[in-house]
C-alpha cells in the first residue's frame, strides 16, 4: 500500500501558454487580453507575443472570414500598457494618456483559420522620459507578423500619470462615470448605415444634420467599457471614427485599413460629443480617405485620418 506521504514531483509548466495579467493591460476581463509573453531583445527592444480569437463578439467581420482591423489597435494600445508595467517600471494604478495612435494593416493577412491566429509583435521603445528610475512618458513603434509575414505596423506616443497627479488633473471630472445612463433607451442609428451588424455596437446617434452625429455608445458593453473609467475610452473614439466614416460613403462602406488619430483632450462623460466626418485627400487612388473629428463644447477632442477600400454595404 502507498504511504499517503509519497511526493509527487510537481508537473512542468515552464513550457505552457496563459496570458499576460489582465491588470498590465488595464482589462477586466481574461478573455479580451491578447498578450501572452514578452521578451527584452536589447535596450528598448522588445519581442511580444499573443493571439487573437477565432471568434470575437466585436473585433471581426459579420460573416466570421476576417479580423477587424480595429484589433490592431486594441493590440498595440495593450503592448503600450504592459511594456510600461513590466519593463519600464511604471507601477499599477498609474493613468496612461495616448496623444497619438497610429496603424496600417495588410488586409490579406487579417483572414481568420482554423485556428486562433497567433502573433508575435516587434515592439521598439524609444524618446523615454524618466523621474525617480520610472517611465514617465515614451514613444513606441510596433509590427506584427503571423507566420513570419507583416500584418501590420504602427505606434503612438504613451504618457504615465501617477494617481495623484491624475486626481488634480481631472479634479471634479473623478467621480464621473455612466451609470446614470445604464438601462435607458438609445436613440442610435440603423447598424448597418454605420457598418455594424448589431444595435449594441453602435456607438453614433443621429442629429439630423448630414454627416455629423452624436456619440452615443452602449455603457454596458462588454468590449468597449471592459472597466471603469471617467472618460469615454481612446477605443471608444476610434469605433466612432470607423462608423462615422461608413455613415459618410452609403451606400457603400468602408473597412479601413489604416488609421492615424491624434488625442487632443479627455471626451467627457458629461458632454455632448458631436462626431463629423468629411472628405479627405488620399494619397492612393484605390482608397479612400476620410477625416473624422469629434468635439465637446467647441473643442476638438480628437481627430483620426481613415483610409480604406470602399465596398458595397
Amino acid at each position: 500500500m502507498a504511504s499517503l506521504h509519497t511526493h509527487v514531483p510537481a508537473p512542468d509548466i515552464s513550457g505552457l501558454t496563459t496570458t499576460v495579467p489582465k491588470e498590465y493591460v488595464h482589462r477586466a476581463s481574461l478573455a479580451e487580453v491578447f498578450l501572452t509573453r514578452c521578451t527584452r531583445q536589447s535596450e528598448g527592444h522588445f519581442l511580444l507575443f499573443g493571439q487573437w480569437p477565432r471568434a470575437h463578439t466585436f473585433f471581426q467581420a459579420a460573416d466570421g472570414s476576417r479580423h477587424d482591423p480595429l484589433l490592431t489597435a486594441e493590440t498595440f494600445r495593450q503592448a503600450g500598457l504592459f511594456l510600461a508595467h513590466a519593463e519600464l517600471d511604471v507601477p499599477l494604478g498609474h493613468h496612461f494618456v495616448m496623444s497619438d495612435l497610429w496603424f496600417s494593416t495588410e488586409p490579406d493577412q487579417l483572414h481568420i483559420g482554423s485556428t486562433p491566429t497567433d502573433i508575435e509583435l516587434s515592439a521598439m521603445c524609444t524618446d523615454i522620459t524618466l523621474r525617480g528610475g520610472r517611465a514617465t512618458g515614451f514613444r513606441m513603434e510596433l509590427s506584427i507578423r503571423r507566420s513570419g509575414t507583416v500584418v501590420a505596423v504602427g505606434g503612438g506616443r504613451f504618457t504615465c500619470i501617477s494617481s495623484a497627479v491624475y486626481r488634480r488633473l481631472r479634479g471634479s471630472r473623478l467621480g464621473c462615470d455612466l451609470s446614470g445612463r445604464r438601462g435607458l433607451p438609445r436613440l442610435t442609428m440603423p447598424p448597418a448605415t454605420v457598418g455594424r451588424d448589431r444595435p449594441e455596437d453602435v456607438v453614433l446617434s443621429p442629429t439630423g444634420q448630414p454627416n455629423r452625429w452624436l456619440l452615443e455608445p452602449d455603457p454596458d458593453h462588454p468590449v468597449l467599457f471592459d472597466h471603469e473609467g471617467d472618460h469615454y475610452p481612446g477605443m471608444v473614439l476610434l469605433e466612432a471614427a470607423r462608423q462615422a466614416a461608413c455613415g459618410l460613403v452609403r451606400p457603400y462602406t468602408i473597412t479601413p485599413s489604416a488609421i492615424r488619430t491624434v488625442f487632443h483632450r479627455y471626451a467627457e462623460f458629461d458632454e455632448a460629443c458631436v462626431i463629423e466626418a468629411t472628405p479627405a485627400e488620399s494619397q492612393d487612388p484605390g482608397l479612400a480617405a476620410i477625416e473624422v473629428t469629434g468635439h465637446q463644447e467647441g473643442r476638438q477632442i480628437f481627430a483620426s485620418l481613415l483610409t480604406g477600400p470602399l465596398h458595397c454595404a
